[in-house]
């Protein structure tokens, strides 16, 4: 009985990770109905800003490193927020109602935020100031003369290339120069350890096992991310704003609701849940470019299961998946069946899927046997939701 509840904490731990990853794609794909496939690259970006955070700790020493998890959360939380806006304003906002380009463009976002990390140093980082400041600075200084809209047309001809040529032929001096402190790149494509505060490392004594207590931290930060987006969402104002748009877009837009702002900020949302959700997951492994990828399939799963755009429903699927993967991954489960003879060939079928890949193969299995039930998941959306 002791491996099986072992194995059962371990999954609920594991089903926190899925639950505060998907908590941000269940506001963006339950409630925007957009596809982000960048979502796990917004995770990426919060755990990549949880090492940085922790290296500007570091040299303050003891008790300030102790608290440096406190000021990365925030942190990447607003990093990946200003992300997720970037990501919305100039991609997701022209591509509304088109699911399958917006599918390919958040996709090819996904691809150049991985190369990003891989690749970003400070001649990067100079350049792209350096366009964004002539481009968009530009842009800023003659949307707000009177004839714009005329000379529009004509500035994006002219400014795009020339701002473009600016910037590359800066990058391509700054490379010259040798200068290894701007031109060597501050992550590579290695992964890089964020070390836990003291204390977070040890364990709980539970018997004859330890439960670590960075999986007890994963779990009270999700349910406190929880209680948030529901008070959010439920008690402030901007929350009402976010459903009434959900619900009915035309009539909200003529009820004087800023439609613009409320996706704008509902994407943020989702995209800084998916940063805190870079916290949680800096503290089990490694962080690299690839971290993202390893998450996004499986809270695509936690989100169609649970029913779209329902918390509830997100809740009891993360922790169901993650129990049943870790619990079959583990070889709990067929360890505990071993001494009943009768059960040999169920233990057998069991002890197959008994490492980590084939536990998903299985529960992907799983899933795809209850959505044939239960297309619409646990708790199907209702109402007007159901007819979007």
């Amino acid at each position: 009985m002791l491996p099986l509840i072992e194995a059962f904490l371990n999954g609920i731990s594991i089903g926190s990770v899925l639950l505060i990853a998907a908590l941000g794609l269940a506001i963006v794909f339950g409630l925007m109905g957009v596809i982000n496939l960048a979502h796990g690259e917004l995770m990426m970006l919060g755990a990549y800003t949880t090492f940085v955070v922790q290296n500007i700790f570091k040299p303050l020493g003891e008790p300030w490193f102790n608290f440096y998890i406190f000021v990365a959360i925030p942190a990447a939380f607003i990093v990946a927020a200003i992300a997720g806006i970037i990501l919305e304003r100039g991609v997701i906002r022209f591509l509304y109602g088109r699911p399958l380009e917006t599918l390919l463009a958040t996709w090819g976002v996904s691809l150049i935020l991985r190369q990003l990390v891989r690749s970003i140093s400070w001649s990067m980082t100079i350049s792209l100031l350096l366009f964004c400041l002539f481009f968009f600075g530009g842009m800023w200084f003659l949307s707000r003369q009177q004839n714009w809209q005329q000379i529009r047309t004509k500035f994006l001809y002219i400014s795009l290339p020339l701002s473009g040529a600016i910037a590359i032929l800066t990058g391509i001096l700054i490379n010259n120069s040798q200068n290894l402190a701007l031109t060597k790149p501050w992550f590579s494509a290695r992964n890089v350890d964020v070390t836990a505060p003291a204390w977070l490392r040890g364990g709980i004594p539970l018997g004859a096992f330890q439960f670590p207590i960075s999986r007890v931290f994963i779990i009270v930060l999700t349910i406190l991310c929880i209680l948030g987006v529901y008070w959010f969402l439920n008690g402030s104002d901007w929350g009402l704003k976010i459903r009434a748009v959900t619900q009915n877009r035309t009539m909200s837009s003529c009820l004087g609701i800023p439609t613009a702002t409320v996706d704008a900020l509902t994407f943020a949302l989702g995209s800084g849940l998916a940063g805190i959700a870079g916290v949680a997951i800096s503290l089990l492994g490694s962080v690299g470019p690839n971290t993202g990828q390893n998450y996004i399939v499986d809270t695509f799963m936690v989100v169609v299961v649970g029913g779209v755009g329902n918390l509830l429903g997100s809740i009891i699927a993360a922790l169901a998946i993650g129990v049943i993967t870790y619990i079959i991954g583990s070889g709990s489960l067929g360890l505990m069946l071993m001494s009943q003879d009768s059960l040999t060939p169920i233990v057998d079928v069991i002890n197959f899927f008994a490492t980590t890949s084939m536990a998903k193969v299985l529960v992907f299995v799983l899933i795809i046997a209850f959505l044939q039930v239960k297309p619409a998941g646990i708790f199907p959306p209702k109402g007007r939701t159901a007819e979007l």
